[in-house]
């Protein structure tokens, strides 16, 4: 089960590609999370919340008028892993990440969590340190249900004709599952990266009219297989949705995997139609969240230049390579949704003429997912514009402008991907 060998992001040590530098330009690109250039822990809360918004900091109480208050909600925790995409020779399966927790001297350890009890959970993870040479994508933990003083069921009261009647939820449809947050999600502070783990209580139950299950014979409502087994399949259908991950994985209880989005979380990240998906796409924080890469032989440096109107980046390759993707320009972390219309469009020009490629792609391996196209540059700026639909649904679809293979100068200039569709 990918859940329990990809659990998800991964922390960095800042890298810097120094460029050239003109009197009136900022020189370098930054790679990696600068809130994570040192050495730095982890530690993670886990809590139950009634609050009602979509991505919190804080658990909200349950007030005292709560149709539904959970009393007992337990998990074991077997593994916490981190996915990064990586610029340096490292050997590292991107798509099964790096394990952060357990520790190699322990790995058949495992960690009960009382949600219930607000854990939170430092000392475990003392010896974890989320320094390397990759950029965030995703942190992610995963579960077993009753293993090791965890439960198969959720307990908790109903108000049922004004009273509060005792329910149990049997999780008996999941054996294991796994959370995974995007890097956004994800709290920095004071060298320690807190991850919080939430299960939202008005998502699980809000709009069901769990006060009409049928109490059994020993005064406590059983959402069950066997009672109350419509409402029981609703509760499973919102169960892993209502923790505030960007998505999640699990196995069934005949062992079937599973993946979805949470589609609260994913449309808040996906971004609304008409906004700019490639942050500082005009330059203007110089060369944050942009990546220059070489390899096989290419060589370049960069500097942001400004003229009266605008920002652009120049790009100065000194080393052609042996192929165009010897030299990249590279942007992470567009989202795009399979299906939707995009418009691509940048300023470019050069002062040698020639083509380069541009494209959209996965960080995990070098496959298109928009658009893949040969770009002609002229000595005069051009803008290029593109239409494109993804195949695939990507938080992290990468953006490449290929700039290698002979020794010239670029300049790019108001970089955009939009939603149209």
């Amino acid at each position: 089960m990918r859940s329990l060998h990809s659990i998800i992001g991964c922390m960095l040590v800042a890298l810097w590609t120094v460029g050239c530098s003109d009197s009136d330009t900022t020189a370098g690109i930054e790679i990696g999370n600068p809130e994570v250039a040192h050495n730095i822990g982890l530690t993670a809360d886990f809590s139950i919340d009634y609050s009602d918004a979509k991505q919190i900091s804080l658990a909200k109480a349950a007030s005292t008028d709560e149709n539904i208050v959970i009393d007992t909600f337990r998990l074991t925790l077997t593994e916490v892993r981190s996915y990064c995409s990586f610029y340096a020779g490292m050997s590292v399966d991107l798509e099964s990440g790096l394990i952060l927790w357990p520790y190699e001297d322990d790995l058949s350890a495992v960690l009960p969590i009382s949600f219930t009890d607000g854990e939170v959970v430092k000392d475990a993870f003392e010896h974890i340190n989320l320094q390397t040479e990759g950029r965030l994508k995703e942190i992610g933990v995963s579960f077993e249900v009753d293993k090791k003083r965890g439960q198969k069921s959720i307990y908790g009261r109903i108000n049922k004709n004004g009273k509060k009647i005792p329910f149990v939820y049997e999780l008996s449809e999941i054996q294991l599952f796994s959370l995974l947050y995007h890097y956004s999600q994800i709290d920095v502070r004071d060298s320690v990266v807190n991850l919080s783990v939430a299960f939202r209580v008005h998502r699980f139950v809000d709009g069901l009219k769990l006060d009409s299950a049928k109490v059994g014979g020993d005064g406590v409502i059983h959402f069950s297989k066997s009672e109350n087994e419509e409402l029981w399949k609703a509760l499973n259908e919102r169960f892993l949705s209502s923790f505030q991950a960007l998505r999640y994985e699990y196995t069934n209880a005949v062992g079937k995997n599973i993946r979805n989005y949470v589609d609260d979380i994913w449309e808040e990240l996906s971004g609304k139609k008409n906004k700019n998906l490639v942050s500082n796409g005009d330059f203007k924080e110089g060369g944050f969240d942009w990546i220059l890469h070489t390899q096989l032989n290419g060589a370049a440096d960069t500097s942001i230049v400004k003229d009266d109107k605008s920002y652009g980046m120049k790009v100065h390759v000194t080393k052609g390579g042996e192929y165009s993707y010897s030299v990249q320009l590279l942007h992470e972390n567009i989202a795009v949704v399979a299906g939707a219309t995009y418009k691509f469009k940048f300023t470019i020009k050069s002062n040698v003429e020639g083509q380069i490629t541009a494209r959209l792609g996965t960080y995990t391996r070098y496959e298109t997912n928009g658009f893949q196209e040969h770009v002609k540059v002229d000595t005069k700026e051009r803008l290029i514009e593109y239409e494109f639909t993804p195949d695939v649904t990507d938080p992290f679809a990468r953006l490449d402008l290929n700039l290698g293979k002979s020794e010239r100068t670029f300049w790019i200039k108001d970089v955009q991907i939009m939603r149209i569709k």
